[in-house]
């Protein structure tokens, strides 16, 4: 029983770590511009509602094109700058 309640303790330290927290400082829409979504590919959002979603959540998964193919594009709120992750769908 106590090995139960450790390993669900542990699994639950695990899962709220790895959660995405709001950033200190929120993002500005020249720091979004510098990860070069909005040249390379085509997004339906607003760089506004992006920006909301980043500094409200810490991590936004976006809908887009790149050259006629679908794919989902990661954006996570990082301390110094926003990282960017492609993922073909």
């Amino acid at each position: 029983m106590k090995y139960t309640r450790t390993l669900f303790l542990s699994l639950l330290i695990c899962v709220c770590a790895a959660c995405s927290l709001a950033p200190e400082t929120p993002f500005k829409k020249d720091q979004l511009y510098k990860t070069g979504i909005y040249t390379y590919f085509t997004i339906n959002d607003s760089p506004e509602s992006v920006l909301a979603a980043i500094n409200k959540d810490g991590e936004v998964v976006l809908d887009a094109t790149y050259r006629k193919r679908p794919v989902w594009i990661k954006l996570l709120g990082k301390r110094d700058a926003i990282t960017v992750e492609y993922i073909e769908k």
